[in-house]
């Protein structure tokens, strides 16, 4: 991203996040004003399903682009030309010989603290999403100074990690109100059909029904805002770790039959199909998170051949991603793009739709700027050992030590085998309804209904819940 670029305030949902080309998160502003008789885009259908969000500058509708980003490109050839959106290292302040100390961490605080005001400064009840990881909980510790009235919440969607008693446990040391709610997928889901028909486009983030699972709950007890810890990593950096690296050696984009992951011996077998799923996909598109639709399964569910238009909505942003210096910067470059188009967007039209507020603090232009420019380099992430957030892990120490989620990160992850358990049906019911343009998708279904225990067949069940509802409350549109 060019750090020279301006900054935005997008007071339609209240929230505060860099423009385009110059911060973690695309201003979406244009695709609010979209009308529900704007006709669905067939290839961003093929984007949720293929990568789970919209390929930016697109939207979920035909001919409308997130605004900026298409006037940051005037004049330029989107096919040839990269996305600039990365911070450069021209200005980026360097010290060999930094260290975090109190000073350093006092300013790190203070700074964060002022984010948190401006940010907040509509906002009348805050609540935080707390998962219990290095980024909420350092925004916990600045929260118990520049808004001491915010309530924690903490979102526990399945088995495999359960930080609830961490996340209690910081914001009860700290002196704030702590809440958590226990994802029920068909609660979930029916919040979620409440309210798609307000959102203003479509993104399917695997938190997505997290967040409008945490939306109502919030809204129940009279809060009035969410304040999101994303944003971070596109400055802070992102460590590489050998899953990683086997993952990206592993996306060769082999073109495989649909049955090779639905063999007996194959099909409830998790790690076995993720690593068939992964062959099936390009190094970038492997780093966006979750299990999703292989571009032949694509072609199938639509009938037709258009996953390949799908994936070179790719192609604009590659020159600027292979430019990166390292790993750690190609696999910052490589999520930002999902981050941006579904990690943002999942709060974004989450608080659109149920009348939030939403505040991303690290997003706030004066706190980036600060770290970006005049927090060395090394302070964000050491250049030897590349552990992540040097002065962030700094601040949290002054309160805390060994925290568990500080070192094994937490997620507000959603059950997709207890969605697939609870609503298979009702899903299989929208399949027809869509089937004019998804014509594969009630097929897919009865195909894969006994496979919905292995979480690699229902993440999949989980992006047709999500999109199945989009395209049969728009049918007159999706054409």
């Amino acid at each position: 991203m060019d750090p020279a670029a301006p900054f935005g305030r997008d007071a339609a949902v209240s929230v505060v996040v860099p423009q385009v080309a110059s911060a973690p998160a695309l201003a979406m502003r244009g695709v609010f004003a979209a009308a529900d008789t704007q006709r669905i885009d067939p290839v961003s259908v093929a984007d949720v399903l293929r990568n789970g969000f919209v390929y930016p500058p697109h939207s979920i509708f035909e001919g409308v682009d997130m605004q900026g980003l298409s006037a940051n490109l005037a004049g330029r050839d989107p096919s040839r030309d990269a996305y600039r959106f990365r911070f450069r290292e021209n200005g980026k302040q360097h010290d060999a010989n930094a260290k975090a100390t109190p000073d350093w961490v006092a300013r790190y605080h203070r700074r964060l603290c002022e984010a948190i005001e401006a940010s907040c400064a509509q906002v009348r009840a805050p609540w935080s999403l707390q998962s219990g990881g290095k980024d909420s909980t350092t925004m916990a510790i600045a929260l118990a100074d520049a808004r001491p009235d915010t309530t924690c919440i903490t979102y526990l969607g399945g088995s495999e990690e359960n930080e609830v008693a961490s996340a209690r446990n910081v914001a009860t040391t700290l002196g704030l109100r702590h809440e958590a709610l226990v994802c029920d997928p068909g609660r979930a889901y029916d919040r979620y059909l409440e309210v798609a028909p307000r959102m203003p486009s479509l993104t399917a983030d695997f938190a997505l029904l997290s967040y409008v699972d945490l939306a109502f709950e919030i809204l129940a007890n009279d809060g009035d805002g969410m304040i999101d810890g994303l944003g971070s990593d596109t400055y802070f950096g992102i460590p590489v770790n050998p899953q990683y690296k086997v993952l990206k050696w592993l996306a060769l984009g082999i073109r495989l039959p649909r049955i090779a992951t639905e063999l007996p011996w194959v099909g409830d077998n998790f790690e076995l199909c993720f690593a068939l799923g992964t062959l099936q996909m390009n190094s970038v598109e492997r780093v966006f998170p979750g299990s999703r639709f292989t571009d032949g399964e694509v072609d199938e569910l639509f009938g037709r051949d258009i996953a390949k238009k799908s994936r070179e909505r790719l192609l604009p942003f590659l020159s600027e991603i292979r430019s990166a210096t390292s790993p750690e910067e190609y696999r910052v470059l490589s999520l930002s793009i999902a981050a941006a188009a579904g990690g943002f967007a999942k709060g974004i039209y989450t608080a659109e739709a149920t009348d939030l507020k939403i505040a991303y603090p690290f997003c706030d232009p004066h706190f980036c700027d600060w770290v970006y420019r005049e927090v060395p380099a090394e302070l964000q992430m050491d250049p030897v050992t590349h552990m992540s957030k040097v002065i962030v892990r700094q601040h949290i120490a002054t309160r805390f030590k060994n925290l568990p989620y500080v070192a094994h990160k937490g997620s507000f992850r959603f059950d997709v085998r207890g969605l697939a358990s609870a609503r298979f049906d009702q899903v299989h019911a929208q399949s027809l309804e869509a089937r004019e343009m998804l014509p594969g998708a009630t097929r897919w279904l009865e195909r894969n209904r006994t496979r919905m225990d292995n979480k690699y067949h229902a993440s999949k069940f989980y992006l047709l819940a999500v999109l199945l509802p989009w395209l049969v409350g728009r049918r007159g549109a999706a054409v």
